[in-house]
């Protein structure tokens, strides 16, 4: 008997023994599995902020991967812009927008913000609700609240809820604070994106937008295709003109330059004022060989041109009226007339590399060569 109770312990024992050890063989592999999900999030992340896309398309992309692969019931991002508080991402329904974009004046939040460490809130039953809630009851019933901060800036918060109370009791909260700061870390990325949407301007004079167009809207169009040409053009005879004749003048070249060359390209293609008498445009998916054709004939036509400024013309119909009520042989004045002389650089952009790059290598080809040169080249 005392053999059988013997082996009956160590039976047990070793039973123990196996279960403790399958337990942390199971904890290990949990952790693991952990691991790899997050860094299978951090490349969904990196990957997004790598698409060709505006910022705020990026962040509510991020929150949506977020929702998807930790099974998030709510989940919505809200950071201050310099002005106020803004909702970046969510995907609660947007008559609740007005209360979520305020949480930071929430009494049981402002700790939270102080101190920069998460606050997890809940109710007891499906009567009660959160303090942050106004009209809506069945919502939410479980929320943590992180604050976000950048080199110790408050810019602020990551807010998850739930439609069950106490559904986050247990939750390991480390994982969303490793979360939390890779979102930190994907607002730090696209912060320059941002800055250059935010300064894009339309040129007053042409209509045509600024070059930073280029590095975000136009961005999106261009890099559809593995290869594009990009070519930029000065109105080699502009000084001359502003010099010779009259500032309205050049003006006026430039304009009627913009409007014909608006009028005959195509929706695909990217025509911005680079900068003064400089323009450039963006043939997206062609190759510089097939866009010569384009600007070939482009070029002649606009050089063919005999442009005369709105007040010259005015002046001549003027004048001409006088003539005719004074009855005389006095002819009217003749408008000043220009035709512009345009040079022209051209060469390869490829997706994925710096946009700014390739403009800059053909300013300096446009900036080195003599004023008076008016041809097409390739680089």
């Amino acid at each position: 008997m005392t053999i059988i109770i013997i082996i009956l312990v160590a039976i047990i024992i070793g039973l123990l023994i196996y279960n403790i050890t399958i337990h942390k063989k199971i904890e290990q592999f949990n952790a693991l599995n952990r691991q790899a999900n997050n860094l299978r999030v951090l490349q969904d992340f990196l990957s997004t902020v790598g698409e060709t896309s505006s910022v705020d398309e990026k962040i509510q992309k991020i929150n949506d991967i977020l929702i998807e692969k930790y099974e998030i019931k709510y989940s919505t991002i809200v950071v201050f812009d310099g002005a106020e508080y803004q909702i970046k991402a969510s995907n609660v329904d947007k008559k609740h927008w007005d209360t979520l974009r305020r949480l930071q004046d929430v009494p049981i939040f402002k700790d939270s913000v102080a101190t920069a460490t998460p606050k997890y809130i809940t109710v007891n039953n499906d009567s009660e609700k959160l303090p942050y809630q106004e009209s809506e009851f069945a919502r939410a019933k479980s929320a943590i609240f992180f604050p976000i901060y950048e080199d110790n800036v408050y810019i602020g918060y990551w807010i998850i809820e739930s439609g069950v109370p106490h559904d986050f009791d247990n939750i390991d909260t480390t994982i969303f604070e490793v979360i939390k700061d890779n979102i930190v870390s994907v607002l730090r990325s696209v912060v320059h994106q941002k800055t250059l949407e935010s300064i894009v301007r339309k040129d007053l004079f042409t209509g045509l937008y600024s070059e930073e167009y280029l590095y975000g809207e136009g961005k999106k169009i261009i890099d559809k295709y593995t290869t594009s040409a990009v070519c930029m053009f000065r109105i080699t005879n502009i000084e001359e003109i502003n010099e010779k004749y009259s500032r309205e003048l050049g003006n006026q070249t430039i304009i009627k330059i913009s409007d014909y060359i608006k009028k005959n390209i195509v929706d695909e293609y990217i025509f911005i004022r680079y900068m003064g008498p400089k323009f450039v445009i963006v043939f997206s998916g062609v190759d510089p060989n097939s866009a010569i054709s384009y600007i070939e004939n482009i070029k002649q036509e606009l050089e063919k041109m005999q442009i005369s400024s709105e007040k010259d013309n005015f002046e001549e119909v003027e004048l001409e009226a006088m003539d005719r009520k004074n009855k005389t042989n006095k002819k009217s004045k003749k408008p000043q007339m220009v035709s512009p002389k345009l040079n022209f650089v051209i060469t390869t952009y490829y997706k994925g590399t710096g946009m700014e790059e390739v403009l800059k290598k053909l300013e300096q080809y446009i900036d080195s060569c003599e004023k008076s040169e008016n041809s097409i080249t390739t680089i």
